[in-house]
């Protein structure tokens, strides 16, 4: 079969650009192109692109991966995003990434790029444990292996912090004006932490120019919102029928989008907006509603619903009692808000229990499970603590983290081993099928649970209630027991 390379090979009922892709250059370079950053940003400098034009095309790179280029250099930056709803698959051919490359290889092209006057945004999707954030302190984490490697060799940078300072150390010494840069993770404040992140590690290894990254640096935060599953054979497959040729970098993903951006761009930016995306003086009500209500729940479904035999999310939402406690979880993170103005979270939480159910997105739970010591301190235990200071109910907190707890075992209830697939996962080894044992292994990880909740006795005691059941009995057991308020 024909592999995708050029914009004339589409049959006339695929959407391509519509822009003259030779007619624009470069202006934004991406950090970390995975299968979200083609589904999400990528399609909205697609749409800028076509409305209002300017030189805003991407170049995306990857640290370490070299799946990127080798599945776009081959087709000219050229890949499909395939929206799947329920009036069927709509295909659509992206023509804003420029070529992807990897860090290794092309060390020179990419500190090219970064400092080159035509680049004014960074953007980054590189997950949270790809920062080497240290989450009680703010700024980096020297134990983090790239932050290591980068605090002793910073002139040649592996890591994300270390790539962006030296960057930003190079434009300054050569009176280059600053990029924006762009953090589109799940991560509060993403901005601010970003900021703080890159401060404190330039004033490990270039203090000159610390003011310079934290006085002229634009660090706008975001709130990013679009289901992707990891791409599969499948989706290669579906992808060929709709083109009639070959796309090796092809995305499916939901037809919901959602993007919300704090306008601050010094250098300009993308007409995001033609898109869909909203700009905004604050991007935090929307972070919190996000990350509470769907990512928290998303990790209710990973931890609760793999180990009760559920591989797609939406077989999770086909269990009456899982499907309960899905709503009941929001309801409990929505009690923690203030809505962003304009937004009923009634609604937005039924919206997202109908794309929670999209019988056509293939979302795996054990994917959704991965890397939880990075996500459950602002997806659970943020709201949790909110939820206590009010007096609220934490219950529904309680039995996510015991369900994480759970599943930090390894092990389903048939005793089949699983890999963890986190970061801390070493941390796990030794530790006994106890209900106290592992909420005490799980309140003493590094930056994970706050001191406020593990010193707290009613949580410890709500959170190992729901663990001896799981452990005793079984996670089904335990959604049960839940439901009916028994714990």
């Amino acid at each position: 079969m024909t592999r995708l390379r050029a914009l004339d090979q589409l049959p006339a009922h695929v959407a391509r650009p519509g822009f003259d892709r030779d007619a624009h250059g470069v202006g934004m370079v991406h950090l970390g192109v995975g299968a979200f950053h083609k589904a999400h940003q990528a399609v909205y400098t697609d749409a800028a692109l076509s409305a209002a034009g300017g030189d805003w095309r991407i170049l995306g790179v990857n640290l370490r991966s070299t799946t990127a280029a080798d599945q776009l250099g081959p087709q000219n930056g050229l890949f499909t995003v395939v929206e799947r709803g329920a009036n069927g698959d709509r295909a659509r051919v992206i023509g804003a990434i420029e070529r992807a490359c990897t860090l290794g290889p092309d060390r020179a092209a990419v500190m090219a790029a970064l400092v080159a006057p035509t680049t004014r945004i960074v953007s980054l999707t590189v997950s949270e444990k790809g920062y080497g954030l240290d989450r009680s302190g703010g700024g980096v984490d020297p134990a983090h292996p790239a932050i290591a490697a980068d605090l002793v060799r910073p002139e040649e940078p592996v890591g994300v912090a270390g790539l962006l300072v030296r960057a930003l150390v190079l434009r300054d010494a050569a009176g280059v004006a600053p990029f924006a840069v762009l953090s589109c993770d799940n991560l509060p404040e993403n901005g601010a932490m970003v900021r703080a992140l890159l401060t404190d590690f330039a004033a490990r290894t270039a203090p000159q120019h610390v003011d310079f990254i934290a006085n002229q640096v634009a660090f706008p935060s975001t709130m990013v919102d679009r289901i992707t599953p990891a791409s599969t054979a499948d989706t290669l497959a579906r992808t060929e029928q709709l083109l009639g040729c070959r796309d090796e970098a092809a995305v499916e993903t939901e037809p919901f989008s959602q993007w919300v951006i704090e306008d601050r761009f010094p250098g300009g930016r993308p007409a995001w907006d033609a898109g869909g995306a909203i700009f905004t003086d604050d991007a935090r009500p929307f972070e919190a509603m996000k990350l509470g209500m769907l990512n928290g729940t998303h990790s209710l479904m990973a931890y609760a619903g793999f180990l009760c035999g559920h591989r797609y999310v939406r077989d999770v939402m086909a269990d009456h009692a899982l499907a309960a406690l899905v709503r009941r979880h929001m309801s409990a993170a929505a009690a923690t808000l203030k809505p962003p103005t304009g937004l009923i979270l009634a609604q937005y939480a039924a919206d997202l229990a109908k794309r929670f159910a999209n019988p056509a997105i293939a979302h795996e739970t054990y994917q959704i499970a991965m890397d939880g010591s990075q996500k459950m301190p602002q997806r659970i235990f943020a709201p949790a603590l909110q939820a206590m200071e009010r007096g609220a109910p934490v219950d529904s907190f309680a039995f996510v983290t015991a369900a994480w707890l759970r599943y930090c075992l390894g092990r389903d209830d048939a005793g089949e081993p699983y890999k963890l697939r986190d970061p801390l996962e070493g941390e796990w080894a030794g530790t006994a099928a106890d209900p106290t044992a592992l909420f005490e292994r799980g309140a003493q990880l590094p930056g994970v649970m706050p001191d406020a909740l593990a010193r707290d006795d009613a949580w410890r005691q709500a959170v190992i209630a729901r663990l001896v059941v799981m452990v005793r009995d079984g996670m089904a057991r335990a959604v049960h027991t839940q439901l009916q308020g028994a714990f």
